[in-house]
């Protein structure tokens, strides 16, 4: 499952939400982390200047501004198997 992070240089919420995905790839260990810098593009910088850390996972925005584990524990399960709940539950 590819996840992508948006984020930028010096961020330290970018930098808070990798290492929580990255301990969430013990419960997901088939997790691809993809970090995109937004200042090298233009358009992603104005859609997420605001927002970062951006997280996508399956075409879909999971988390933003803010990482919180067990929403995104909970979107990873999701996408993993399908069924809301069905893994990740909230702990």
């Amino acid at each position: 499952m590819i996840v992508k992070v948006y984020t930028r240089p010096g961020c330290h919420l970018c930098e808070e939400a990798v290492a929580g995905l990255g301990r969430l790839r013990e419960e997901f260990p088939e997790l691809e982390l993809t970090e995109v810098d937004i200042d090298g593009d233009e358009q992603l910088f104005l859609r997420y200047l605001e927002r970062i850390p951006v997280i996508e996972a399956g075409g879909a925005i999971i988390s933003e501004i803010f990482f919180e584990p067990d929403v995104v524990r909970a979107a990873l399960a999701e996408l993993d198997t399908g069924t809301p709940g069905s893994r990740g539950q909230v702990r």
